[in-house]
Protein backbone atom coordinates (compact mmCIF):
# COMPACT_ATOMS: atom_id res chain seq x y z
CA UNK A 1 0.00 0.00 0.00
CA UNK A 2 1.31 3.32 -0.55
CA UNK A 3 1.15 4.31 3.32
CA UNK A 4 3.44 1.93 3.73
CA UNK A 5 6.17 3.37 2.23
CA UNK A 6 5.58 6.91 3.96
CA UNK A 7 5.91 4.75 7.02
CA UNK A 8 9.12 3.17 5.76
CA UNK A 9 10.70 6.50 4.67
CA UNK A 10 9.54 7.88 8.37
CA UNK A 11 10.96 5.05 10.02
CA UNK A 12 13.89 5.51 8.67
CA UNK A 13 14.32 9.33 9.40
CA UNK A 14 13.74 8.43 12.52
CA UNK A 15 16.73 5.56 12.99
CA UNK A 16 18.94 8.67 12.41
CA UNK A 17 20.24 10.50 15.08
CA UNK A 18 18.55 13.98 14.56
CA UNK A 19 15.30 11.81 14.43
CA UNK A 20 12.02 12.16 13.13
CA UNK A 21 9.00 11.11 16.39
CA UNK A 22 6.03 9.56 14.65
CA UNK A 23 2.66 10.72 16.08
CA UNK A 24 -0.67 9.35 16.22
CA UNK A 25 -2.13 11.08 14.00
CA UNK A 26 0.14 10.31 11.45
CA UNK A 27 0.80 13.80 10.37
CA UNK A 28 4.30 13.36 9.72
CA UNK A 29 3.62 10.83 7.27
CA UNK A 30 1.11 13.20 5.33
CA UNK A 31 3.85 15.64 5.26
CA UNK A 32 6.32 12.61 3.97
CA UNK A 33 3.99 12.45 1.01
CA UNK A 34 3.38 16.24 0.60
CA UNK A 35 7.10 16.25 -0.10
CA UNK A 36 8.07 12.47 -1.75
CA UNK A 37 6.50 10.92 -4.98
CA UNK A 38 6.13 6.97 -3.35
CA UNK A 39 9.29 6.40 -6.09
CA UNK A 40 11.15 8.80 -4.21
CA UNK A 41 9.92 7.69 -0.48
CA UNK A 42 10.84 4.30 -1.21
CA UNK A 43 14.53 4.89 -2.54
CA UNK A 44 15.09 7.60 0.56
CA UNK A 45 13.74 4.62 3.12
CA UNK A 46 16.61 2.86 1.75
CA UNK A 47 19.29 5.27 1.56
CA UNK A 48 22.50 6.02 4.23
CA UNK A 49 23.90 9.02 5.90
CA UNK A 50 27.09 8.65 3.96
CA UNK A 51 27.60 9.67 0.08
CA UNK A 52 27.01 7.22 -2.24
CA UNK A 53 26.80 6.41 -6.06
CA UNK A 54 23.74 6.03 -7.70
CA UNK A 55 25.46 2.30 -9.02
CA UNK A 56 26.03 1.74 -5.24
CA UNK A 57 22.49 2.62 -4.64
CA UNK A 58 20.88 0.83 -7.47
CA UNK A 59 22.92 -2.25 -6.41
CA UNK A 60 21.72 -2.25 -2.97
CA UNK A 61 17.52 -1.76 -4.13
CA UNK A 62 17.80 -3.60 -7.15
CA UNK A 63 16.85 -0.81 -9.63
CA UNK A 64 18.48 0.69 -12.96
CA UNK A 65 21.11 2.33 -12.63
CA UNK A 66 20.13 5.10 -14.73
CA UNK A 67 16.95 5.29 -13.56
CA UNK A 68 17.82 5.53 -10.01
CA UNK A 69 20.81 8.54 -10.56
CA UNK A 70 17.61 10.32 -12.43
CA UNK A 71 15.55 10.15 -9.87
CA UNK A 72 18.01 10.78 -7.32
CA UNK A 73 19.06 14.17 -9.16
CA UNK A 74 15.34 15.17 -8.93
CA UNK A 75 15.36 14.71 -5.30
CA UNK A 76 18.42 16.67 -4.84
CA UNK A 77 16.94 19.02 -7.07
CA UNK A 78 13.50 19.61 -4.13
CA UNK A 79 15.79 19.50 -1.54
CA UNK A 80 15.27 16.10 -0.43
CA UNK A 81 18.50 14.94 -0.44
CA UNK A 82 22.15 15.54 0.24
CA UNK A 83 24.36 15.38 -2.85
CA UNK A 84 28.36 16.48 -3.72
CA UNK A 85 30.65 16.30 -6.62
CA UNK A 86 32.73 13.33 -6.81
CA UNK A 87 35.52 12.28 -8.96
CA UNK A 88 33.38 11.89 -12.25
CA UNK A 89 29.92 11.51 -10.64
CA UNK A 90 27.68 12.81 -8.25
CA UNK A 91 27.27 11.31 -4.77
CA UNK A 92 24.03 11.35 -2.84
CA UNK A 93 23.00 10.59 1.03
CA UNK A 94 19.78 11.01 3.08
CA UNK A 95 19.24 14.08 4.82
CA UNK A 96 17.95 14.40 8.32
CA UNK A 97 14.16 16.40 8.54
CA UNK A 98 16.11 18.83 10.83
CA UNK A 99 18.41 20.31 9.64
CA UNK A 100 17.61 19.25 6.53
CA UNK A 101 14.82 18.14 4.14
CA UNK A 102 12.77 21.02 6.21
CA UNK A 103 15.34 23.99 5.62
CA UNK A 104 15.53 22.98 1.82
CA UNK A 105 11.70 23.30 1.77
CA UNK A 106 11.74 27.27 1.27
CA UNK A 107 10.55 27.05 -2.94
CA UNK A 108 8.11 24.79 -2.85
CA UNK A 109 6.40 26.13 0.60
CA UNK A 110 3.10 26.65 -0.01
CA UNK A 111 0.00 27.01 2.51
CA UNK A 112 -0.66 23.12 2.95
CA UNK A 113 2.61 22.15 3.43
CA UNK A 114 2.34 25.39 5.94
CA UNK A 115 -0.46 23.62 7.90
CA UNK A 116 0.93 20.10 7.79
CA UNK A 117 4.78 21.40 9.34
CA UNK A 118 3.05 23.29 11.67
CA UNK A 119 1.01 20.53 12.49
CA UNK A 120 3.68 18.25 13.38
CA UNK A 121 5.81 20.58 15.05
CA UNK A 122 2.81 21.43 17.74
CA UNK A 123 2.34 17.81 18.10
CA UNK A 124 3.79 16.57 21.90
CA UNK A 125 4.89 13.41 19.91
CA UNK A 126 7.32 15.53 18.06
CA UNK A 127 8.84 16.93 21.06
CA UNK A 128 11.48 14.43 21.18
CA UNK A 129 12.82 15.81 18.05
CA UNK A 130 13.40 19.13 19.78
CA UNK A 131 14.45 17.79 23.13
CA UNK A 132 16.61 15.31 23.12
CA UNK A 133 20.76 16.54 24.25
CA UNK A 134 22.69 17.38 22.59
CA UNK A 135 20.77 20.14 21.38
CA UNK A 136 19.94 20.91 17.45
CA UNK A 137 20.91 24.53 17.63
CA UNK A 138 23.39 26.57 19.83
CA UNK A 139 23.07 29.76 20.53
CA UNK A 140 25.67 32.37 19.84
CA UNK A 141 25.71 35.83 21.77
CA UNK A 142 25.88 39.74 20.70
CA UNK A 143 29.35 39.72 19.80
CA UNK A 144 28.96 43.85 21.36
CA UNK A 145 27.57 42.11 24.30
CA UNK A 146 30.60 40.28 25.62
CA UNK A 147 33.27 42.57 27.53
CA UNK A 148 36.37 43.05 25.81
CA UNK A 149 38.33 41.28 28.21
CA UNK A 150 36.44 38.22 28.62
CA UNK A 151 37.87 35.41 26.55
CA UNK A 152 35.23 34.18 23.48
CA UNK A 153 36.33 31.35 21.68
CA UNK A 154 35.69 31.38 17.97
CA UNK A 155 32.64 29.29 17.74
CA UNK A 156 31.38 31.38 20.08
CA UNK A 157 31.60 34.34 17.78
CA UNK A 158 29.05 34.63 14.83
CA UNK A 159 31.35 37.43 13.37
CA UNK A 160 34.35 34.79 13.25
CA UNK A 161 32.67 31.71 11.97
CA UNK A 162 31.49 34.31 8.70
CA UNK A 163 35.14 35.70 8.68
CA UNK A 164 36.31 32.22 8.29
CA UNK A 165 34.24 31.22 4.95
CA UNK A 166 34.67 31.45 1.87
CA UNK A 167 31.51 32.21 0.42
CA UNK A 168 28.41 33.69 1.99
CA UNK A 169 25.00 33.82 0.86
CA UNK A 170 21.50 34.83 2.66
CA UNK A 171 18.20 33.47 1.85
CA UNK A 172 14.49 34.33 3.40
CA UNK A 173 13.91 32.48 7.12
CA UNK A 174 11.77 29.75 6.30
CA UNK A 175 10.11 29.51 9.35
CA UNK A 176 8.82 33.03 8.91
CA UNK A 177 7.49 32.17 5.39
CA UNK A 178 5.59 29.72 7.01
CA UNK A 179 3.98 30.92 9.69
CA UNK A 180 3.10 34.13 7.24
CA UNK A 181 1.20 31.37 5.23
CA UNK A 182 -1.25 29.79 7.61
CA UNK A 183 -2.18 33.29 9.03
CA UNK A 184 0.38 34.33 11.70
CA UNK A 185 4.21 35.24 11.67
CA UNK A 186 6.05 39.19 12.60
CA UNK A 187 7.39 42.10 11.26
CA UNK A 188 10.77 40.77 11.57
CA UNK A 189 13.49 40.52 8.63
CA UNK A 190 12.64 38.16 6.17
CA UNK A 191 16.00 37.67 4.25
CA UNK A 192 18.40 36.88 6.55
CA UNK A 193 19.39 33.34 7.11
CA UNK A 194 23.02 33.32 6.16
CA UNK A 195 24.65 30.52 4.76
CA UNK A 196 28.29 29.67 4.73
CA UNK A 197 30.66 27.66 2.85
CA UNK A 198 34.34 26.95 1.92
CA UNK A 199 34.80 26.89 -1.23
CA UNK A 200 34.51 30.20 -3.15
CA UNK A 201 31.51 30.90 -5.63
CA UNK A 202 29.58 28.02 -3.56
CA UNK A 203 26.48 29.66 -4.04
CA UNK A 204 26.69 31.24 -7.56
CA UNK A 205 23.44 30.52 -9.59
CA UNK A 206 21.85 28.49 -6.62
CA UNK A 207 17.92 29.47 -6.70
CA UNK A 208 16.92 29.65 -3.34
CA UNK A 209 19.95 31.09 -1.51
CA UNK A 210 21.67 34.66 -3.10
CA UNK A 211 25.26 35.15 -2.91
CA UNK A 212 26.50 38.18 -0.93
CA UNK A 213 30.08 39.43 0.01
CA UNK A 214 31.91 38.68 3.42
CA UNK A 215 31.62 42.94 4.05
CA UNK A 216 27.49 42.22 3.76
CA UNK A 217 27.03 39.04 5.40
CA UNK A 218 28.62 41.32 8.46
CA UNK A 219 26.02 43.77 7.91
CA UNK A 220 23.57 41.34 7.86
CA UNK A 221 24.47 40.22 11.90
CA UNK A 222 24.83 43.47 12.70
CA UNK A 223 20.73 44.00 11.25
CA UNK A 224 19.67 41.21 12.37
CA UNK A 225 21.30 42.49 16.16
CA UNK A 226 19.48 45.64 16.13
CA UNK A 227 16.09 43.69 14.83
CA UNK A 228 16.09 41.46 18.27
CA UNK A 229 16.93 38.57 16.62
CA UNK A 230 18.72 35.94 18.11
CA UNK A 231 21.82 34.27 16.39
CA UNK A 232 21.63 30.41 16.21
CA UNK A 233 23.98 27.54 14.53
CA UNK A 234 24.49 23.79 14.64
CA UNK A 235 25.16 22.62 18.24
CA UNK A 236 29.12 21.88 17.35
CA UNK A 237 32.48 23.83 17.30
CA UNK A 238 33.78 23.32 13.71
CA UNK A 239 32.14 23.22 10.03
CA UNK A 240 29.40 25.15 10.19
CA UNK A 241 27.10 26.26 7.27
CA UNK A 242 24.57 28.39 8.27
CA UNK A 243 23.84 30.89 10.73
CA UNK A 244 19.80 31.64 11.80
CA UNK A 245 18.39 34.49 12.91
CA UNK A 246 15.62 33.55 14.98
CA UNK A 247 12.91 34.92 16.65
CA UNK A 248 10.46 33.33 19.17
CA UNK A 249 7.41 33.69 17.06
CA UNK A 250 8.35 31.93 14.27
CA UNK A 251 11.07 29.75 14.65
CA UNK A 252 10.52 26.20 15.31
CA UNK A 253 13.62 25.88 17.80
CA UNK A 254 12.79 28.65 19.72
CA UNK A 255 9.08 28.12 19.77
CA UNK A 256 10.46 24.89 21.49
CA UNK A 257 11.99 26.84 24.44
CA UNK A 258 8.69 29.71 24.99
CA UNK A 259 5.45 27.83 23.63
CA UNK A 260 5.83 24.42 23.89
CA UNK A 261 8.38 24.10 26.98
CA UNK A 262 10.92 22.14 26.00
CA UNK A 263 13.74 24.14 27.79
CA UNK A 264 16.70 22.45 26.61
CA UNK A 265 15.74 23.18 22.53
CA UNK A 266 18.48 24.98 22.21
CA UNK A 267 21.87 25.39 23.79
CA UNK A 268 22.78 28.30 25.57
CA UNK A 269 25.28 30.50 24.76
CA UNK A 270 27.03 29.90 28.11
CA UNK A 271 26.85 33.01 28.46
CA UNK A 272 24.66 35.16 31.33
CA UNK A 273 23.28 38.56 30.74
CA UNK A 274 23.60 40.29 34.14
CA UNK A 275 22.49 44.19 34.97
CA UNK A 276 24.69 46.53 36.91
CA UNK A 277 21.43 48.18 39.01
CA UNK A 278 23.34 51.97 39.73
CA UNK A 279 23.28 52.40 35.66
CA UNK A 280 20.13 51.01 35.38
CA UNK A 281 17.34 53.64 34.55
CA UNK A 282 14.38 51.04 34.96
CA UNK A 283 13.28 51.95 30.87
CA UNK A 284 11.92 48.27 30.16
CA UNK A 285 13.71 48.12 26.80
CA UNK A 286 15.60 44.91 27.40
CA UNK A 287 12.64 43.48 29.23
CA UNK A 288 10.63 44.29 25.48
CA UNK A 289 13.31 43.37 23.50
CA UNK A 290 14.30 39.54 25.41
CA UNK A 291 12.47 36.44 23.42
CA UNK A 292 12.59 34.25 26.39
CA UNK A 293 10.92 36.45 28.92
CA UNK A 294 14.00 36.03 30.93
CA UNK A 295 13.83 39.98 31.96
CA UNK A 296 11.47 42.02 34.16
CA UNK A 297 11.44 45.43 36.24
CA UNK A 298 10.22 45.24 39.59
CA UNK A 299 11.01 48.04 41.54
CA UNK A 300 12.01 50.28 38.05
CA UNK A 301 15.08 47.81 37.96
CA UNK A 302 15.53 44.74 35.34
CA UNK A 303 16.04 41.67 36.87
CA UNK A 304 16.94 38.79 34.82
CA UNK A 305 15.77 35.25 35.70
CA UNK A 306 19.13 32.79 35.10
CA UNK A 307 17.04 29.80 34.43
CA UNK A 308 15.22 31.38 31.41
CA UNK A 309 18.35 32.98 29.90
CA UNK A 310 19.81 31.42 26.99
CA UNK A 311 22.90 33.84 26.85
CA UNK A 312 21.81 36.01 23.49
CA UNK A 313 22.50 39.26 23.81
CA UNK A 314 19.82 40.96 22.24
CA UNK A 315 18.78 42.75 25.22
CA UNK A 316 22.23 44.91 25.43
CA UNK A 317 21.95 46.12 21.88
CA UNK A 318 19.68 49.24 22.82
CA UNK A 319 19.89 49.46 26.63
CA UNK A 320 20.22 53.43 26.73
CA UNK A 321 22.96 53.69 29.53
CA UNK A 322 24.73 49.88 28.74
CA UNK A 323 23.65 48.80 31.71
CA UNK A 324 22.99 45.50 31.05
CA UNK A 325 25.84 43.10 29.32
CA UNK A 326 27.06 39.59 29.39
CA UNK A 327 29.08 36.98 31.30
CA UNK A 328 30.19 33.80 31.54
CA UNK A 329 27.75 31.27 33.68
CA UNK A 330 28.88 30.10 36.63
CA UNK A 331 27.02 26.73 35.60
CA UNK A 332 28.26 27.02 31.81
CA UNK A 333 27.47 23.88 30.07
CA UNK A 334 30.25 21.82 28.29
CA UNK A 335 31.98 22.78 25.34
CA UNK A 336 29.96 21.49 22.27
CA UNK A 337 31.03 18.35 19.73
CA UNK A 338 33.67 19.08 18.04
CA UNK A 339 32.01 18.97 14.55
CA UNK A 340 28.48 17.56 13.26
CA UNK A 341 30.14 13.82 13.31
CA UNK A 342 30.41 14.09 17.16
CA UNK A 343 27.61 15.65 17.23
CA UNK A 344 25.68 12.70 15.67
CA UNK A 345 27.31 10.20 17.48
CA UNK A 346 26.41 11.93 20.89
CA UNK A 347 22.74 12.03 19.90
CA UNK A 348 22.70 8.75 18.90
CA UNK A 349 24.34 7.65 22.33
CA UNK A 350 21.70 9.94 24.20
CA UNK A 351 18.79 8.42 22.07
CA UNK A 352 20.02 4.87 22.44
CA UNK A 353 21.06 3.68 19.04
CA UNK A 354 23.99 1.80 18.14
CA UNK A 355 27.30 4.39 17.10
Amino acid sequence: MEGDVYRRLARRLDAIPNGFPATESGVELRLLAKLFTPQEAELAAQMNLSLETPEAIAGRVGADPQQTARTLKEMARKGLIRYRRGEGTLLFALMPFVVGIYEEQLPRMDRELAELVEAYFSDPAARPLLGVAPAIHRVIPVDEAVPFDLEILPHERASALVESARAWGVRDCICRVQQKLIGKGCDHLLEVCLNLAPVEGAFDGSPSTRAISKEEALHLLRAAEEDGLVHTVGNYQDGHFYICNCCSCCCAVLRAVTEYQVPNAVANSGFLAVVDEAECIGCGECVERCPFTALALPEDVARVDQARCVGCGVCTVTCPTGAIGLQRRADAPEPPPANLKEWMARRAQARGMAV
